[in-house]
């Protein structure tokens, strides 16, 4: 993947956090038809913050856990608002304090965003690390996360994340990966064996 980056369209920082928190368990494709219409309604924390959970939940409500997502939403563009100056904070332990952020949220902001050197794993990359062979007996994303950084050299982590979810999106396909497309065949654990 020469050109490897976030597929979730945003223009400044709260709306990549807002993008990436809404992405789990769902696809880049469908959030970005939703925060079309929610970064129009709501383009800063506190608009949001002043917003109902019931607003929120309408504009978001065709994504996987929109109840549960519309919560989170407001309840970090409240914290945003009274403890952060509405601003998103640039470190891992500070986004992690956000409601609905959690480790994967945080790195993929901080290595997208501010350039911190992390491997967020979602189920792509916890697939593909698994596969190819770059992980051992990883048993969640956690321990996949603590052996991918020891393997990529930190300047290549946050391009490496991005080579593996787009290789997991796209070749590596959960139910059938494409191996026939697949340029690294050759150093591929899961295709020597099969």
């Amino acid at each position: 993947m020469p050109v490897a980056k976030t597929e979730l369209n945003y223009s400044n920082v709260f709306e990549l956090t807002v993008a990436v928190l809404l992405s789990a368990q769902c696809t880049d494709k469908r959030i970005n038809i939703i925060t079309k219409d929610l970064f129009r309604e709501m383009p800063t924390a506190k608009v949001m913050a002043e917003s109902s959970i019931d607003l929120i939940f309408n504009l978001i409500k065709s994504c996987t856990y929109p109840r549960n997502k519309a919560k989170h939403l407001s309840g970090m563009a409240i914290m945003l608002v009274q403890d952060f100056n509405s601003e998103i904070p640039s470190n891992l332990k500070d986004l992690q304090k956000l409601p609905g952020v959690g480790r994967k949220t945080a790195n993929v902001v901080g290595s997208v965003y501010f350039d911190i050197p992390a491997m967020p794993v979602d189920t792509h990359v916890f697939r593909v690390a698994d596969r190819i062979g770059l992980t051992t007996n990883a048993k969640n994303p956690l321990q996949a996360e603590l052996q991918l950084l020891k393997f990529f050299p930190k300047d290549k982590l946050n391009i490496a994340h991005h080579w593996m979810i787009l290789h997991g999106r796209y070749i590596c396909k959960a139910r059938s990966p494409d191996c026939e497309r697949c340029g690294i065949t050759s150093i591929c654990k899961y295709y020597s064996k099969n």
